[in-house]
């Protein structure tokens, strides 16, 4: 039986991410449900969901994989209270227009260069200074979010000694740490949804490079600071008995609140222009696709 065709909600009007646990995520009566070991089910709006975070315990059926990927929400595995993240489902597909202007501004060294300085002074609202380069340029942003981070703890009257942990061994981190790790990871989600859903690949940075989502890490890194970092703090001011629990959904709530989810995107556009360097147009040798695919809505987010 083929099923009819969705109609995907935008990215930006989704709501942002959703975190599972212990259970079998599946289809049941044509719904998409997480169910227990009880065999309790809690229905999961996967069409109107960014990204579900799956923690361990969790299992995925194929029917559960093949409707997220229909819906075009991201399924994302993570390591316990999503301090790692071991792998992504990519819903839809890549553009080629995209991924050949991203590597092209990536491989160009002036391009890098502008889109970096572009992110610098995203992030930190001014102009870079000029004639640096790109590893001066990451040496100002260490030190400048060192500051960014005492600041914080001070407003909140958080006790800070420092961005220190280890994934392996959450639990042995301060409850600020533990609170910040969990902030970054529910953005890294988020960020990750938003680059597959515009047609981007994860692994291609300006900044960080040489990971799978490099390029995850410099768009979160754009909006860090006034979204999850405040949030992070804010939650490990009550000193919670469940920082982790407490600051997703501290983040959840934010990231309505300032509708993240819609500025992702044009934010990326933005960075990227920056580089100066034009979409490539299609040689002259190339051949057309065999079967011609249904057409999108025309905007970037959807996942078509």
């Amino acid at each position: 039986m083929i099923l009819p065709k969705l109609k995907p909600i935008p990215l930006k009007e989704r709501s942002s991410m959703v975190f599972l646990e212990k259970g079998r995520l599946d289809v049941l009566d044509g719904a998409f449900v997480l169910v227990d070991a009880e065999g309790v089910r809690i229905h999961i709006p996967v069409g109107a969901v960014c990204c579900i975070l799956l923690e361990p315990g969790t299992r995925v059926s194929h029917a559960a994989v093949t409707l997220a990927a229909r819906a075009g929400t991201l399924l994302v595995w993570v390591g316990e209270a999503g301090v790692r993240l071991y792998a992504a489902g990519q819903p839809g597909g890549a553009r080629s227009d995209k991924l050949l202007w991203q590597a092209a501004l990536a491989l160009d060294p002036k391009a890098r260069l502008n889109v970096v300085r572009k992110m610098f002074e995203i992030r930190f609202d001014g102009d870079a200074p000029a004639g640096r380069s790109v590893e001066q340029l990451r040496g100002m942003e260490g030190a400048r979010v060192k500051a960014l981070y005492k600041h914080l703890a001070r407003m909140h009257r958080v006790s800070w000694s420092g961005r220190k942990y280890n994934p392996k061994y959450f639990d042995d981190s301060d409850v600020p740490n533990k609170c910040l790790s969990a902030a970054t990871s529910c953005l890294y989600g988020v960020c990750e949804a938003a680059i597959l859903a515009a047609g981007y690949a994860p692994a291609i940075g300006f900044l960080h490079t040489g990971k799978p989502r490099s390029f995850v890490y410099d768009v979160a890194d754009l909006i860090k600071f006034e979204t999850v970092v405040p949030a992070a703090f804010s939650v490990a001011a009550k000193n919670p008995m469940n920082p982790e629990r407490e600051t997703r959904l501290a983040c959840r709530d934010m990231f309505r609140s300032k509708k993240v989810l819609k500025k992702i995107i044009p934010l990326i556009e933005e960075v990227l222009k920056a580089g100066g360097v034009p979409v490539p147009d299609d040689p002259v040798y190339a051949v057309e696709p065999a079967f011609e695919d249904d057409r999108g809505y025309e905007d970037d987010g959807h996942r078509t």
